[in-house]
Parts: C-alpha cells; sequence; structure tokens
C-alpha cells in the first residue's frame, strides 16, 4: 500500500483513507464497528466534520482509545470566533480526545486571513498555539477559492473534490499544493455515489503520489471492499483506463454530486437526490429508485418556483432549476416505459 505525507504537517498514512460522514446514517453500534474494523484494517486517517451530526460522537466511541495511533481530521463551519471555539468543544468532547490533528474550515467561500477582519484564522493560531489543534486546514468546492488559499501559503492541508472525473484545473490545484508543500486530501473521491467502480477509483488515485483520497464509507461490505486493497492494490492498467474514458465521456458536463448544501429547499425539494435522480437510476439501477416515496418526491420536485435559494448555496454553481425539469421528465418516461435503464 502506497504512503502519502500530507505537506508540511509530516502526517503520514496509507493512501486508501476513511470519510465519516455516511455513518451518521447507522446507529451507534453499527457505526462503531465499521470504524473500528477499519483502524483494524490498515486505516489511520479519519475525516468528519462538525456538521456531520453525530459522526464525531460515533468516532469517539469506537476510536478514542487508539487516538494515538491514527489521525483524525474534522472540520468548522463557524463565522465568528465564538461559535468555532463552541464548535471546537464540541469536536474534543465527541471524539473523547484533548487534541485535533487536523482542524479544518469548512466550505469556506473565502480564504480566510490574518487582519481580514473575521478573527477565525487568528483564532485557529490560538487552538494551534494552545495545543488544541496539530494543523490548520480548509475545505472548498470552488476552485477559484481554492486557488487562492493555496497561494496564501496559510494552510498547511487543503480538502477539494477530486476524482477521474476531474478537469485540468483541478490536477494543476494537486501541483499547486506539492509546490507549496501542502498536503491534499481528495473529497468527493466517488462523486458523490456516481462512481460504482471501486478498481478504477483507486486505481486513478494511486497514479497521484501527493493525493489522499477519504471514501466515503457506510456499511461493512463497503469497507471491506476497500481494505482489500491493502493486500492487493488496484493499479491502472488497459482495462480501467477504458473503462474511465468511457466513463469521461458518459458524465461530461455538469452533475449533482449530491452534497447537500443546497438544503433545504423552501417547497421541501428533496434536492440532492431530485437532481441527478437520471444519473441514480442509470447507474446503480434498482427498485429503491422508483418506489412510491420516490415517486412521490419527484412530484414535488416538479414544483419548483425557481426562488434562486439553491442556487445561492450550491458550491459547484449548478443550474439547479434546470437539472430538476429535466430529471423530472426523464423520470415520468421512465415510470411509462419510454425509456428503459
Amino acid at each position: 500500500m502506497k504512503m502519502v505525507t500530507l505537506g508540511s504537517t509530516g502526517i503520514t498514512v496509507p493512501q486508501n483513507a476513511f470519510g465519516a460522514l455516511p455513518v451518521q446514517r447507522r446507529n451507534f453500534e453499527d457505526a462503531a464497528a465499521i470504524l473500528r474494523r477499519a483502524y483494524e484494517g490498515g486505516m489511520t486517517f479519519f475525516d468528519t466534520a462538525n456538521a456531520y451530526t453525530d459522526s464525531e460522537e460515533k468516532i469517539g466511541l469506537a476510536l478514542s482509545d487508539v487516538h494515538k495511533n491514527i489521525y483524525i481530521a474534522t472540520k468548522t463551519g463557524a463565522k465568528t470566533p465564538d461559535d468555532m471555539k463552541r464548535h471546537l468543544e464540541q469536536s474534543l468532547k465527541s471524539m473523547k480526545t484533548d487534541y485535533i490533528d487536523i482542524y479544518q474550515f469548512h466550505l469556506a467561500g473565502q480564504c480566510y486571513a490574518p487582519g481580514d477582519g473575521t478573527g477565525l484564522y487568528e483564532t485557529m493560531e490560538d487552538f494551534k498555539r494552545q495545543g488544541m489543534i496539530k494543523h490548520i486546514g480548509i475545505t472548498c468546492h470552488k476552485i477559484g477559492v481554492a486557488e487562492e488559499c493555496v497561494k496564501s501559503g496559510l494552510y498547511e492541508t487543503m480538502q477539494f473534490p477530486f476524482c477521474y472525473l476531474s478537469g485540468e484545473r483541478d490536477l494543476a490545484l494537486i501541483e499547486m499544493c506539492r509546490q507549496q508543500n501542502m498536503g491534499y486530501i481528495a473529497m468527493k473521491a466517488l462523486a458523490g455515489g456516481l462512481i460504482t467502480n471501486s478498481r478504477a477509483a483507486f486505481a486513478f488515485m494511486a497514479q497521484h503520489d501527493d493525493v489522499l483520497p477519504i471514501w466515503g464509507i457506510q456499511t461493512m461490505a463497503e469497507l471491506e471492499e476497500w481494505l482489500s486493497f491493502f493486500d492487493n492494490p488496484a493499479v491502472m492498467d488497459d482495462e480501467i483506463r477504458a473503462f474511465i474514458e468511457k466513463e469521461r465521456k458518459d458524465l461530461d458536463g455538469e452533475f449533482c454530486r449530491g452534497c447537500g448544501y443546497c438544503m433545504p429547499c423552501p417547497q421541501g425539494i428533496r434536492i440532492s437526490n431530485c437532481a441527478r435522480m437520471s444519473l441514480m437510476i442509470r447507474r446503480a439501477p434498482s427498485a429503491d429508485w422508483v418506489t412510491e416515496e420516490w415517486q412521490q418526491a419527484m412530484k414535488d420536485a416538479e414544483k419548483c418556483i425557481e426562488c434562486g435559494a439553491c442556487l445561492s448555496k450550491c458550491p459547484y454553481e449548478l443550474k439547479i432549476p434546470e437539472m430538476l425539469k429535466k430529471n423530472c421528465e426523464d423520470y415520468r418516461r421512465i415510470l411509462a416505459g419510454e425509456v428503459t435503464v
């Protein structure tokens, strides 16, 4: 298994890390079992966030006794120093620890810097001086903001969406981080669930020596799939290369990653699923997508009044009302049997 060092932090871990957002959907017992098995199977980097409901508590339950053997990264979306202090105190309490290895600004819409008037970067520095956090990181969804953050030299790690569907500018960001000796953590490594071939996803990441992918893991079966690569790493070959090329053609253009930052919708529309239903139902055909529940959800999506609330919140600046309309039309055709999946 290839090891990755996160820039100037000196943190060196296997290129096979755990993204803990999905475990918030599991009960405590199941989540703890998955997290513990990940550790026992060789994973030593775990990423979560204050905003992921009870994800931090589950990490505390499963891994607090072995923190000295692993690295934990979490995030704060606070907009004031007081809220940031409250977030950190809650994270430390939830994860039963007295320090965080990497504390990250969550979904940053700007490059926070000393003297910018927010006081947020200075608060991070205070945390670091006190030993409550070891390293300062940042997570972004907009490439322009990410580039500014890297160039600033203020951060030790960058977390940004990256997968085999990423473009040239995204690839260039990795090189920028390398030149700045800044660690690179790849979120959305499965494009929000649209990538379903783990071998292809892993083989692609393995080509990038400076990238640490965090796989969003929800079930024990998913975990075992990733753990299998410790003994049998997937490598890029002609078959996988051809598969990725076809995927890029099939998914060319804008698509919803299902991050959910557009929610809640004033009309109650389940945007993060409805705006990508066409792709999901084709890429992971399942009777689950045509249940009464989802048929009703897609009918509700037809009620979009184009108020624009989601547009201002989407980190990818997608044209969500248009995407909802197209997905609703396609879904109706699928139910009518006019289109097969």
